[in-house]
């Protein structure tokens, strides 16, 4: 649940010659992870990509897919299907592809004639005031014909006074022609320099300019709709064949990846070898479906070899094994949240399960509102009906979106908010007017938080509903807090059993039971002092804890980290003010939560409120203005309950809590031919 795929490295050595069925076995069973060669040595370099007919057509079918795939958004409502069937409809596709790429091009030659055309359009449009054909404007010897556009034309006859016996122009509104003698060229551009006159690249051909506009315009519609009836013929091929689109790319894929494999091999004239890693589970599986057609197997599973900070340099080269999430199926979708960050490490803590928990709940107590949850979960299912939703990641980025409305919904009901209104009759907008009155009569009489936890947290508040915004915004704080800290403290135990399982329990010990021991210190030391039992300077109990993991934090970054005993020294105590910041950061969650209620009940006082009393005054002209006002605010506040509660809850985890113990670097396990999602494997 909380760890990744065992791994296991598997390599073989086997004659040149049966490098193809091997590779071709490796993609069937679906679970070999190939590393790249690297080291060269004499005589042994990387192999080349296998050629043979059906390789080549493979590729050309693949490219020519993959250009169908990116004119249409297309997704596989079909469901997967075997291998073979696979096979039969590639074979089958190769036409019908070939068909969707010539309505491709057809629109793109229409798009690129409707581009060329229109800038020939704007041409002949400025030149539709000369109403002189085009051919009359060229092709003279002996003569300089310049058109150009100014918005001083009436100008001109100033301008060209100097010269008026001596050349042609014309000056339409907008518009210069001048026709003159080569020897009055220079003249002639000198003056229209001082109309701030812009030339204008007269086009060939006949026709007057209104008559050129017309054909262009005409041409430019026909190209239109032909670009249209070829985009209606493309959309329909996809509705008919998206999802055999979709599944045949994979296929064509996972062949490419075998005959191209190769390539990551160590290979010399006689033999190959292959270095890969194998889910451990699978060792045996593997093994006996390759020890047939191989020289030499071996497949031992990974040790961690608990080396310490000092040796690390000397094992860089071993590769570390990839990453495989093991989550159990609620949690999958999760996986798609610490895909942000980085896929873990090999070997360290696998946060997804915990994620699943801690982020949809976080968010649901900063925005904590029924209705505008209720919006989300509906916004969820909506999207889940959408085709994308059939695909993995769009079916698991639903997924928590509607984890996020359910738990906004359960901390809107605690809190009694719903659409910016407070339901257990305390509201001044909806007051005595709530359905839920009598439900929050009951809660509020029979559901009591235990008197020892709330003495312990030292919150007033013992019943339900929780009005954050205002009797228990003092409890609203204190919870923000106590979530930081014991999510903080959370992430430090994980961060000591990564760096014992890496390290050593001294090294774990130094770097982050010293971070235990500030934080629980602190936190006792000031709940001590906000219960008046002890003052802020007291050599109190945990004072002292904090005081002696401060000395131990010194001593890590001294030693562990590298930073000598003068970076030790000075960088402790300024590490220490930043675990303060970390944990003061979690009362954005009270912050947030208590904007977004604000807000809220600003748009309700202004715009529903407004309305039910212009109603009751008769008013009615100003009804709907109020109605469109309160409607304007619930839009923005489901917006903003969207955006900013997300990205809040997504800094906590990925930068407060995730930063005390995550690394990021691992790689994705990824095996020969690809994860199947459309066609299944032959393994």
């Amino acid at each position: 649940m909380f760890s990744t795929v065992d791994m296991s490295r598997l390599t073989l050595a086997a004659p040149v010659d049966a490098m193809h069925d091997i590779v071709r076995k490796c993609s069937d069973l679906g679970c070999v992870h190939i590393e790249d060669y690297t080291q060269f040595e004499e005589g042994i370099g990387v192999g080349r990509a296998i050629q043979s007919e059906d390789a080549d057509m493979i590729s050309a079918l693949l490219l020519k897919v993959r250009a169908v795939r990116s004119a249409v958004s297309v997704h596989n409502s079909k469901g997967s299907i075997s291998n073979s069937n696979a096979k039969k409809l590639t074979e089958g596709m190769s036409s019908k592809v070939e068909a969707a790429l010539e309505n491709i091009e057809a629109i793109r030659e229409a798009e690129s004639d409707i581009s060329s055309l229109s800038d020939q359009l704007r041409v002949f449009e400025r030149l539709e005031p000369l109403n002189i054909s085009l051919d009359l404007l060229s092709g003279y010897q002996g003569v300089e014909i310049y058109v150009a556009e100014t918005p001083n034309a009436s100008k001109a006859h100033k301008a060209f006074a100097d010269m008026a016996s001596r050349i042609e122009y014309l000056c339409p509104a907008g518009l210069v022609a001048v026709a003159c003698a080569p020897s009055d060229a220079a003249a002639v551009q000198i003056a229209l320099a001082e109309l701030n006159a812009k030339a204008i690249q007269l086009p060939s051909g006949k026709g007057t300019p209104s008559h050129r506009v017309a054909e262009t315009k005409e041409a430019i519609s026909k190209a239109e709709s032909s670009a249209e009836s070829n985009q209606k013929a493309l959309d329909s091929w996809a509705e008919k064949h998206g999802s055999d689109l979709v599944i045949i790319e994979e296929y064509l894929q996972r062949e490419y990846s075998i005959y191209t494999s190769p390539t990551s091999l160590a290979v010399s004239n006689q033999a190959f070898a292959l270095d890969a890693w194998v889910p451990t589970e699978n060792a045996d599986k593997a093994r006996n479906s390759l020890k047939g057609l191989v020289s030499h197997i071996e497949i031992e599973a990974h040790v961690d070899d608990h080396h310490g900070h000092d040796d690390h340099d000397s094992h860089h080269h071993e590769p570390e094994p990839p990453v495989a999430y093991k989550n159990a199926s609620p949690a999958e979708p999760f996986e798609l949240v610490v895909d942000l960050v980085g896929r873990p490490k090999y070997g360290t803590f696998d946060p997804t399960t915990f994620i699943m928990i801690t982020l949809p709940l976080i968010y649901g107590l900063i925005l904590g509102d029924f209705g505008y949850g209720f919006v989300i979960v509906l916004l969820a299912l909506w999207l889940r009906s959408m085709p994308f939703a059939k695909e993995p990641m769009g079916k698991n980025a639903t997924t928590v979106l509607m984890s996020m409305g359910l738990w906004c919904m359960f901390w809107g009901f605690l809190f009694a908010e719903g659409f910016g209104f407070v339901w257990d009759g305390t509201g001044h907008v909806m007051g005595d007017a709530s359905p839920l009155i009598g439900f929050y009569d009951w809660t509020y009489a029979n559901i009591h938080f235990p008197a020892f936890v709330t003495d312990t947290l030292g919150m007033s508040h013992t019943h339900i509903p929780f009005h954050r915004a205002t009797g228990a915004l003092t409890d609203y704080v204190l919870l923000s807090v106590y979530i930081g800290a014991l999510h903080l403290f959370i992430g430090f135990i994980i961060g000591f059993f990564n760096v014992m399982k890496a390290h050593g329990i001294v090294a774990a010990f130094f770097e982050k039971g010293s971070w235990m021991m500030i934080l629980l210190g602190g936190f006792f030391h000031i709940y001590g002092y906000m219960n008046k039992d002890n003052e802020v300077l007291a050599a109190t109990l945990p004072a002292l804890v904090m005081l002696a993991g401060v000395g131990l934090l010194i001593i890590a970054l001294a030693i562990f980290e590298g930073f000598g005993w003068a970076g030790g020294v000075i960088m402790g105590p300024i590490e220490t003010f930043g675990l303060l910041a970390n944990t003061l950061s979690y009362l954005r969650i009270m912050a947030v939560g208590v904007a977004g209620v604000k807000i809220a009940e600003i748009g309700n006082d202004m715009g529903f409120a407004s309305m039910t009393d212009a109603v009751s005054a008769g008013d009615y002209v100003m009804v709907p203005l109020f109605f469109l006002l309160w409607i304007g605010v619930q839009v923005f506040a489901i917006a903003l309950g969207l955006l900013s509660p997300s990205i809040h809850a997504a800094r906590l985890h990925f930068v407060e809590w995730m930063g005390k113990f995550y690394d990021g670097s691992g790689r994705a396990y990824s095996p020969l031919g690809g994860q199947p999602l459309h066609v299944e494997g032959n393994s």
